[in-house]
């Protein structure tokens, strides 16, 4: 379904993942988010590359399912346990309409991502999640999913971030904009987003993301994906 939430003067609440969201979620990302879709790709390749027989692989804040789903078409990997993880009701019966007839021993589960328990995860991703948990927990959960983890395992953080050099982030929100456009938003509906949302999610630097990994205990992490202001990060433990 087209994403037209926005696109009247109305008095704009702050944005939350209700039944009206989740019905155009799909559409909303994939014309806001550059390089979405190879986001979800390259994410399908990590999986492969390092899952491990008999773990856990846990989608944080799994919204529709796209990336329990890549996870899963990629997988080569024996006996694991899938679970989608997310603290809107829609989104959870969203993700088990599209998903339960694709993914055996998948478990969807609505719950806060803060207060669930991570064990024997070769495979942990936060796509698009962080940037909604409030600052202050932040650090505490990349150090829970660390713990979770075995050895080799890995954690994929894909995230909208901000530049610390003004110029460089008034160019790149400019186009972000443009890219908005061409994908068929107005101003008023741009504006009404950014309005509905400015509250809700809050951005880091890549800097401040990579240092908090390093601080979690995680020995290696690279970027391996950056479009305009978007960025994905690889911690391996």
């Amino acid at each position: 379904m087209r994403d037209n939430l926005f696109n009247a003067n109305i008095d704009i609440a702050d944005f939350r993942f209700d039944k009206e969201v989740v019905e155009v979620f799909d559409d909303m990302v994939r014309r806001s988010v550059p390089g979405y879709d190879s986001m979800i790709q390259m994410i399908g390749l990590i999986a492969r590359m390092y899952g491990q027989d008999n773990t856990n692989y846990y989608d944080l804040g799994s919204s529709t399912g796209a990336i329990s789903l890549a996870i899963a078409l990629n997988n080569k990997h024996q006996k694991n346990t899938f679970f989608a993880i997310d603290n809107s009701e829609e989104m959870v019966s969203k993700c088990k309409q599209n998903l339960e007839s694709k993914i055996d021993n998948l478990q969807a589960t609505c719950a806060d991502i803060n207060q669930i328990h991570i064990e024997n995860a070769s495979i942990v991703v936060l796509n698009l999640t962080l940037q909604f948990i409030d600052v202050k927990d932040r650090s505490n959960l990349i150090k829970k999913i660390y713990e979770g983890l075995n050895p080799g395992g890995v954690l994929i953080i894909s995230e909208k971030i901000h530049f610390e050099d003004k110029e460089t982030q008034d160019q790149i929100t400019n186009l972000h904009i443009d890219f908005k456009k061409e994908n068929g938003y107005s101003e008023l509906e741009i504006a009404n987003k950014r309005q509905a949302i400015e509250n809700v999610l809050i951005t880091d630097t890549k800097a401040i993301h990579i240092e908090r990994l390093k601080d979690s205990g995680f020995k290696d992490t690279s970027c391996f994906f950056q479009c305009l202001n978007f960025v994905s990060f690889l911690s391996v433990k």
